[in-house]
């Protein structure tokens, strides 16, 4: 039980910006056990901004609460995620060789690709949240929107380490902290934090579980993709498909809402 905290706090080491005792192990062979327990961060992120959301539908207009619970998820995981998304959006729009996509996406400096994309997923969620999430009467639904679509957006994207592999990258890389390799725990973690939130959703509606076709579909054609041009994935890979994964719930749940 012992060795399970600590790589759940690894996995929150890694993941977000909450503080951790100092003494949790952080090595790469750390990093890949606590993979499962990255689906789990998505309750912790999604539990998070549904409290900021909650709070501030109390005290303004639900389009503020939005943006408010969006800022929070950011804040919470140091926009992570949202840097890989751009990074990739700038390396595969700028480039056209597997060693020009690297090095395209190891800059820090953000493009133009990089920053309209950025821009147009931040308010594609914005507008499509502020559409779907109900009144503070019906928490408990929010709560499992919220939780649900962190959690499958990480389940989504750690399935590609899980049936890929890692794409070297030079010692000059900025990769970020990466799981490349697993066993069955991790597997199991991963499937059971990211399905449980979800299982729930479908309990209240049976309609939830067609959710998992755009996934799937997302998870397939972004790991052939990154195989086609990277010969596997990397870190900015995984976060893309995380970002593209949490998009893909909010409009699924917005569109099924509208009809049941």
């Amino acid at each position: 039980m012992n060795q399970e905290i600590r790589l759940f706090f690894t996995a929150l080491m890694f993941y977000t910006r909450i503080p951790c005792p100092s003494n949790i192990d952080h090595n790469e062979d750390a990093l890949d056990k606590a993979s499962r327990y990255f689906s789990l961060i998505g309750w912790i992120v999604g539990g998070f901004s549904f409290l900021i959301f909650h709070l501030s539908s109390f005290l303004f207009d639900q389009s503020i609460a939005v943006i408010l619970s969006l800022a929070a998820g950011i804040l919470i995981t140091g926009a992570f995620h949202e840097d890989g998304f751009a990074d990739v959006v700038d390396g595969f729009g700028g480039g056209w060789t597997k060693q020009q996509i690297l090095d395209i996406m190891k800059d820090s400096r953000l493009g133009a690709f990089g920053a309209i994309s950025i821009s147009i997923l931040l308010l594609l969620k914005y507008l499509a949240l502020s559409s779907l999430l109900l009144n503070p009467e019906k928490w408990y639904l929010n709560l499992l929107i919220f939780i649900s679509y962190h959690s499958l957006a990480r389940l989504t994207s750690i399935n590609i380490v899980f049936t890929s592999k890692y794409s070297r990258e030079d010692e000059k890389s900025k990769a970020k902290p990466i799981a490349k390799s697993f066993g069955l725990n991790e597997i199991f973690g991963a499937y059971f934090f990211g399905m449980l939130p979800l299982a729930l959703l479908i309990y209240h509606n049976w309609q939830f579980i067609f959710i998992a076709i755009p996934l799937f579909i997302l998870y397939y054609h972004s790991k052939r993709y990154f195989e086609k041009w990277l010969q596997g994935y990397t870190g900015d890979c995984l976060g893309a498909v995380e970002q593209l994964a949490e998009c893909i719930c909010i409009l699924f749940y917005l569109g099924l809402w509208k009809y049941i």
